[in-house]
């Protein structure tokens, strides 16, 4: 053999190792699991698909993320336990069962706590949002970025309701959050907890008569094919969250950290947009589609019937945080 021989043989061999490299580079992209609830053209799937975009794009293809809706995963407390032991990576859901596992967080389902969505964001992208955040990643979670599901509206199968009165006695599913249920309790409403997979079955069987949600959550979720009527009681302001793995976050280094907060905060914008533009447009949609809406509410005697509801957080966990959100620059300048 030639030398020139010899080197033009080692240089296509390292050509030829370097395209494999290259190849098997691109087929190995680590894949991330994103895990809902909702349904695949939810508010939810929105913000999966920016999150997608966004950290796809910042990697260079180094992460592909892979969308599991309407609870291919499991409920949302059972993926919650999935983080904490690794076998998911990011979730988007809501507060509801959240709290059993960060208490801190249970103030923010406290009933009638913000006026309107200005107020509620504000809070949740300022220091108050931040520091529950920091709560959360103390307690084998990772919290990514607020995100939204917009103010819950009460839907039963019965009867229109347009006073407390009116709900007294209906059989309401609600997340497994003691404080949603202490509110319902306050006005005779029984409060039945379940994983919202489960929900549009146990409606249509009359298991209970109707659930609570937003507007984003009855629309795409087509419950409006087993709840006559609806009311805009707009009692809880819901966020969502984005949270990740604490076994995925600590094999990160802290470029790709930054990539994680920065495409969840993407998803996150995209959301509560989706969930603004179903506000608007979702309750003629539901009205479309046969269901009966009450719209105006007198709201305060909803929130004068649920007020008792407040010592089941403030007894235990004290004041301290709920007087910081009411004091808020947020809540006064609204």
């Amino acid at each position: 053999m030639t030398a020139r021989f010899a080197r033009t043989a080692l240089t296509t061999t390292i050509a030829g190792v370097a395209l494999a490299s290259t190849s098997l580079g691109a087929l190995a992209a680590q894949t991330v699991t994103v895990g809902h609830t909702t349904s695949d053209n939810s508010h939810y799937s929105v913000g999966v698909d920016a999150f997608k975009k966004t950290l796809e794009e910042l990697s260079g293809g180094e992460f592909a993320v892979e969308e599991h809706p309407s609870g291919a995963l499991g409920g949302e407390r059972a993926m919650i336990e999935g983080l904490q032991i690794g076998t998911i990576d990011t979730i988007i859901t809501s507060t509801g069962p959240l709290g059993n596992f960060v208490p801190e967080t249970y103030v923010l389902d406290l009933p009638f706590l913000f006026a309107d969505y200005d107020q509620a964001r504000c809070v949740l992208d300022g220091e108050i949002g931040q520091d529950l955040l920091d709560q959360i990643g103390q307690n084998n979670l990772v919290g990514l970025a607020w995100t939204e599901n917009g103010f819950r509206h009460l839907t039963n199968s019965l009867r229109d309701v347009k006073t407390p009165e009116d709900a007294a006695g209906l059989k309401i599913r609600t997340m497994e959050n003691q404080m949603h249920m202490a509110a319902f309790e306050e006005m005779d409403v029984h409060p039945t907890p379940m994983a919202f997979p489960e929900l549009f079955t146990a409606l249509q069987q009359g298991t209970v008569d109707g659930q609570e949600n937003p507007v984003s959550v009855i629309l795409t979720s087509n419950l409006w094919e087993v709840q006559d009527h609806m009311t805009l009681t707009g009692h809880v302001y819901s966020p969502a969250i984005m949270l990740a793995s604490p076994v995925l976050w600590d094999g990160l280094s802290d470029e790709q950290k930054g990539w994680f907060t920065q495409a969840a905060k993407a998803g996150a914008e995209a959301t509560r947009a989706e969930v603004s533009r179903l506000e608007t447009e979702g309750v003629k949609e539901l009205k479309d589609r046969g269901v009966t809406v009450v719209e105006s509410v007198d709201k305060s005697q909803f929130q004068e019937a649920v007020e008792p509801s407040y010592s089941v957080y403030t007894d235990q966990y004290g004041s301290e945080m709920l007087d910081k959100i009411r004091n808020s620059e947020c809540l006064a300048s609204s």
